[in-house]
């Protein structure tokens, strides 16, 4: 079988209401005010992969579960799909989203709960053991809960989807974006 070559992934935007073709995304702007910014990178290191998010004008002093999903921004809270997950949950549906703990935790998604300053800006990061060879998440969602749930049952419980931001593909270094 030939070795598959690690991607990255990226994104970067400023939410605004809801439209057509819109990467960056409010579904609540009480908590994320359109004009907010969120930028997101994932990069291969290694076995693993890096994932680093960095927001800003979102409500001051506030926590916030912030979790990679399947599908791109879908316009409506919902249409990203499911949390990505690098092991599959197969009890998991579209329904009933996986809430056990052997899927659903920071090893086997990618979490980046953030907490913000009192301007409204935060950083979060982290590091997930796999690397995106075949298929990676196509968005990061910002949740209402001000952490995920880690416990039995609740695993990866993150409440209502305020946000969405759609990542893409990023070009390794000293490749050229045009192709060859």
């Amino acid at each position: 079988m030939a070795e598959q070559t690690a991607f990255g992934l990226h994104g970067d935007g400023t939410l605004t209401e809801s439209n057509p073709g819109a990467t960056a995304v409010t579904y609540n702007p009480a908590l994320a005010p359109a004009g907010a910014r969120m930028k997101v990178t994932m990069t291969p290191s290694g076995e693993t992969t890096i994932a680093e998010l960095t927001v800003s004008g979102l409500q001051p002093n506030r926590g916030y579960a912030v979790i990679a999903h399947v599908n791109a921004c879908g316009g409506v809270p919902g249409g990203e799909g499911p949390h990505y997950q690098n092991r599959i949950d197969p009890a998991a549906t579209n329904v009933a989203p996986s809430r056990n703990p052997e899927y659903a935790n920071p090893n086997n998604e990618i979490w980046l709960d953030v907490r913000t300053d009192s301007s409204g800006s935060g950083t979060s990061r982290t590091t997930v053991p796999f690397l995106f060879t075949d298929r990676g998440p196509g968005s990061v969602v910002v949740h209402d809960a001000m952490q995920t749930a880690t416990g039995p049952g609740q695993a990866g419980n993150a409440g209502d989807r305020v946000a969405c931001l759609t990542l893409s593909a990023a070009t390794p270094k000293g490749a050229d974006p045009r192709g060859s």
